[in-house]
C-alpha cells in the first residue's frame, strides 16, 4: 500500500456559473481501520479560497499551518488577501523545496480571482501543478471520482444544482473505495456567500 493511501481520502472541486465547489469525504483510516469519522481535509484560507488536502492525514495538517503562516504574512506585507493563483504558486514552492523528501499530500486549490472568475487546480506531492477548466479530483477514490464527474458535470451550473452534481458523485464513489467515505463535507462558494453543508453516506 502507498503512503499516501495509508488513512484514506476523496477530494473534487468543481466549476459552476462564477461559483464552485469542493468536496471531501469525512473518513480517517489507518489502512483498513476506520479512526475518525469527522475528519476535516478541507480547510478555508480565506473567504474566496479553499485548500483540500489529500494523502497522509499528518502532512496534511502541517502543510495547512505552514500555508496559513505564508498566507498571513502576505496579508499583513500586501494588506490583501491572495487570489486563488498566487496561492496555488505558493503551495507549488512550498512542496518543491521538500522535493527530496516531500509531503506525501495531493492539494486541491479551489477559489474565486478577479471578476469572481472560478479557478481550480490539483497537483502532485512535489508541485507539479493540473488546472482544469471543469473539475478536478484527488485521493484514494480519485479513478471512480473521474468517472462520475465526466458523466455528471455540466458548464455554467448555478450553486444549487452544482452542490447536487458534487454531492451525487461524491457518495456514488466513495462507495466504490473502501478507503474512503463515510459521509461527505461540501463548500459551496458564491462570489457573496460561502455555504457549508455535511452530508451523510453510507457508513461501512
Amino acid at each position: 500500500m502507498s503512503i499516501f493511501e495509508y488513512n484514506g481520502s476523496a477530494l473534487i472541486a468543481m466549476v459552476g456559473k462564477n461559483c464552485f465547489a469542493i468536496a471531501s469525504d469525512r473518513r480517517l483510516g489507518v489502512q483498513l481501520q476506520t479512526i475518525a469519522t469527522d475528519f476535516q481535509r478541507i480547510y478555508k484560507i480565506h473567504d474566496k479560497v479553499f485548500l483540500g488536502l489529500s494523502g497522509l492525514a499528518t502532512d496534511a495538517q502541517t502543510l495547512y499551518q505552514r500555508l496559513m503562516f505564508r498566507h498571513k504574512l502576505y496579508q499583513l506585507r500586501e494588506e490583501r488577501d491572495m487570489k486563488p493563483e498566487t496561492f496555488a504558486s505558493l503551495v507549488s514552492a512550498i512542496l518543491y523545496e521538500k522535493r527530496f523528501g516531500p509531503y506525501f499530500c495531493q492539494p486541491v486549490i479551489a477559489g474565486l480571482g478577479d471578476e469572481d472568475k472560478p479557478f481550480i487546480c490539483t497537483m502532485d506531492s512535489i508541485g507539479a501543478k493540473e488546472l482544469a477548466k471543469d473539475f478536478v479530483v484527488a485521493g484514494t477514490a480519485s479513478e471512480s471520482l473521474y468517472g462520475a464527474c465526466e458523466a455528471m458535470f455540466k458548464p455554467d451550473m448555478e450553486p444549487e444544482e452544482l452542490f447536487e452534481i458534487v454531492s451525487q458523485a461524491l457518495l456514488s464513489s466513495v462507495d466504490r473505495d473502501c478507503l474512503s467515505g463515510w459521509g461527505g463535507h461540501i463548500y459551496v462558494v458564491t462570489p457573496t456567500e460561502v455555504r457549508e453543508r455535511i452530508l451523510k453516506g453510507r457508513m461501512d
